[in-house]
């Protein structure tokens, strides 16, 4: 197993948590005058530097749903992508304990950890169909400018656009994780884990739709 590769997915998913949770405390500390676009753009721009930095290294999967879409579409091995999954895992309760460190706890308390959530009047159902169909278009995205060999090499940019216009769309409804260790962290360090069987199972069949979809229609075969 590489270690330097998990290394990378450990601290790319822990920038993802702390950047995350830490947009959503700074839209309440402000007012909200962040709003959904800039916890969106803060996603976002996160995903784009930080899977551009660690993709040489791991591929910059950071996200267990990703990790199992690669592994159905024969990218990784499963003793790299279990070793993946922890360390994204990791990384995210890492980063959401270091988050109670550096906010106030009445303001994380305040947006629940900022842990995905339900919109109202949304029910598990809906967000669950949310998830699938957001975290396929992040998982065809991956696929279409990072891991199919005739794509562009700037992938990273093109994958944090993905979730940036997910969350624009996603986030009154599901909160639009698209990522079940983006619930993890902030859920294990107090945000709850109500509904979380939406955040693991719709992220992880979106995934795994998409990897189907481009596996065997999409993608030039050698």
């Amino acid at each position: 197993m590489n270690t330097k590769a998990l290394v990378a997915e450990f601290v790319g998913t822990f920038a993802l948590i702390f950047v995350g949770v830490g947009a959503i405390a700074a839209d309440y500390l402000t007012g909200g005058k962040s709003g959904l676009v800039g916890i969106a753009l803060a996603h976002g721009l996160t995903i784009a530097v930080m899977v551009s930095a660690t993709g040489a290294i791991s591929g910059g999967h950071l996200n267990p749903a990703v990790t199992i879409g690669a592994l159905v579409g024969k990218k990784i091995s499963a003793t790299n992508a279990i070793g993946y999954i922890v360390a994204q895992c990791l990384g995210a309760i890492v980063a959401a304990w270091v988050v109670t460190l550096a906010i106030p706890g009445e303001v994380l308390d305040a947006v629940k950890m900022g842990t995905p959530a339900l919109g109202s009047g949304i029910t598990a159902g809906q967000a669950l169909v949310a998830e699938i169909v957001l975290t396929f278009f992040l998982m065809f995205v991956v696929y279409g400018t990072a891991i199919d060999a005739r794509s562009p090499k700037v992938g990273g940019l093109f994958i944090g656009l993905t979730v940036a216009l997910d969350i624009l769309m996603g986030g009154p409804i599901s909160g639009a994780a698209m990522n079940p260790a983006r619930h993890l962290g902030p859920a294990l360090l107090g945000g709850g884990f109500d509904n979380i069987s939406v955040y693991w199972i719709g992220p992880i069949v979106g995934a795994v739709l998409a990897a189907i979809v481009y596996t065997r229609i999409l993608e030039q075969k050698t």
